[in-house]
């Protein structure tokens, strides 16, 4: 039998076939499935492409699988079952069960029962793991009311500094440049008939005409003019890493002193903030820094399977995994 892990991100949706050893044997991948940032009917469409692409590249058919597990944000009963029920219209195995994707990166990291996680990719939120579960969780709330420090979160603040610099309300900034050119808008001086200058008229257009979420794609300029020294975007990077300090400081408890997984772009990429992330939880802590959660939801899937996962099936999992991306 094989056992079937899908990990849905703000940005992208994994997913990998395992046999019952632990090695991967298939791996597909799909766009945004988040249902809070991109819509239910993304989520489902999302899973099915990124489950088939798996299954073929394994020679997998639904009856094989064993297990199906998926991690996503905001994993209840309620949204199990809704999404059970969609992916299987569309011949995904039904045998499916739904886990936060926080657990699941935190297990791509370690096997140990208590700990803590913190994502931060698209959107953000830290956990504190007791016995293997999830005990608490600090934000995650979506871009309207919190993922503080996340991808949307300084790609909204790169938005804003830029608009404010051409709107002559802020300082000026490179991000003003970077954003404009990533939109292929020219910074045109002269101003239009209503009187705002044409460049600004263009830029709000341009926004307006965007998800919410996709203002995450904005992210990477923060971190290019911060290398240039700009001002504007060293100060957001300072505050994206206060933000998240404070999102794990949150979940931290006196008797649980780690290991710690960091997980998504933001904390994988950007060592600087993965660092004063990190400090927030006492500095003998074990910092493991994971790409995604997929690793951890095979772990889940296999172990919801009846198979003992050991660090030998860890290490396996995660070496074969690597081989299929």
């Amino acid at each position: 039998m094989k056992y079937l892990a899908v990990d849905v991100g703000g940005t992208s949706t994994r997913a990998v076939v395992t046999s019952e050893d632990g090695t991967c044997v298939g791996y597909g991948r799909a766009g945004s499935g988040n249902p809070t940032s991109s819509g239910t009917a993304n989520a489902v469409a999302a899973i099915v492409e990124a489950t088939r692409n798996a299954m073929a590249q394994a020679g997998s058919a639904p009856a094989d699988i064993a297990v199906g597990l998926v991690g996503i944000a905001g994993a209840n009963a309620e949204t199990g079952q809704w999404l059970r029920v969609e992916v299987a219209k569309a011949g995904v195995p039904e045998r499916l069960t739904f886990e936060a994707d926080l657990l699941v990166a935190y297990f791509s990291g370690s096997l140990a029962a208590d700990g803590y996680a913190i994502v931060a990719g698209t959107g953000a939120a830290a956990i504190r793991v007791r016995g293997g579960q999830i005990e608490t969780i600090c934000d995650g709330l979506g871009w309207l009311l919190g993922d503080a420090g996340s991808g949307f979160w300084i790609g909204h603040r790169a938005v804003l500094a830029a608009t404010s610099a051409l709107d002559r309300r802020g300082p000026a900034t490179l991000l003003a440049d970077l954003f404009t050119s990533q939109l292929g808008i020219e910074q045109i001086v002269r101003r239009g008939p209503n009187g705002r200058g044409v460049a600004l008229d263009q830029v709000v257009r341009a926004v307006y005409d965007l998800r919410p979420v996709e203002l995450a794609r904005f992210a990477p300029l923060v971190f290019e003019a911060a290398e240039h020294g700009d001002d504007v975007a060293l100060q957001i990077v300072a505050d994206a890493s206060d933000a998240l300090a404070a999102t794990l400081a949150a979940v931290v408890m006196p008797d649980i002193g780690g290991p710690l997984v960091l997980g998504g772009s933001i904390l994988s990429q950007q060592p600087a903030i993965a660092q004063r992330v990190a400090r927030a939880l006492d500095a003998s802590a074990n910092v493991i820094t994971v790409s995604d959660g997929l690793a951890g939801a095979a772990v889940l899937a296999l172990r919801r399977g009846g198979v003992d996962v050991d660090a030998v099936v860890f290490d396996r999992v995660r070496a074969s995994l690597a081989t299929l991306r």
